[in-house]
């Protein structure tokens, strides 16, 4: 999925200027990074919010058309209202074409209910992980990872060194092999569920 956001420079900072803006129907942000100086901007509050609503958007490389001039960024940080539908603030890092970035990635669960360990021996599937922190090249970044479940048994369990990562895209492990997600049994619901398959 492709999001282009419009943006402009922001002459007047602080926060009288920001509170302005915001009444305006602005969000002020910055764009860092990639060796070059930080630009200040603000962006349309409406499309950035239809944005921030949408899951590949967090996970996925943008593109922000800064007064014609076209950058590829990363969403890194933003603020929203305590309790108002409203965006304060946002970060967005710049990326280079030819080097790799690390980036948190959702995964996406299929299968959950073939599962054996669910269908026939009551278990229940425990996410451990919802999202996967990976390394790649920008063109490599995948909105999200799936993870199949339609072979869990009962007790069992997967890790990240099992998932199936999409060409060019490295998992970051912190300590060690983690676990993804496992299926949990019911204490007596596997051999339950071999006598009624053997049934």
């Amino acid at each position: 999925m492709q999001f282009v956001l419009n943006a402009q420079k922001r002459t007047l900072q602080g926060s009288s200027a920001s509170r302005r803006l915001r009444r305006a129907g602005k969000v002020p942000g910055i764009i860092y990074g990639a060796g070059q100086e930080p630009v200040v901007i603000e962006l349309d509050h409406n499309q950035l919010y239809q944005g921030l609503r949408k899951e590949a958007f967090h996970s996925s490389v943008l593109t922000i058309d800064l007064e014609g001039q076209k950058q590829q960024v990363l969403l890194r940080d933003f603020q929203v209202h305590a309790y108002k539908p409203q965006c304060l603030h946002v970060d967005f890092q710049r990326v280079d074409a030819n080097q790799k970035l690390h980036q948190k990635v959702p995964l996406h669960f299929i299968n959950q209910d073939q599962a054996p360990g669910v269908k026939l021996g009551g278990a229940q599937i425990t996410h451990v992980l919802t999202e996967l922190d990976v390394s790649c090249l920008p063109a490599d970044l995948p909105e999200f990872i799936e993870v199949d479940l339609k072979d869990m048994k009962a007790g069992e369990s997967i890790h990240v060194s099992q998932l199936k990562l999409p060409k060019g895209v490295e998992a970051v492990v912190h300590g060690g092999d983690q676990t993804v997600v496992s299926c949990i049994g019911k204490k007596g619901g596997a051999a339950a569920g071999e006598g009624e398959a053997a049934a």
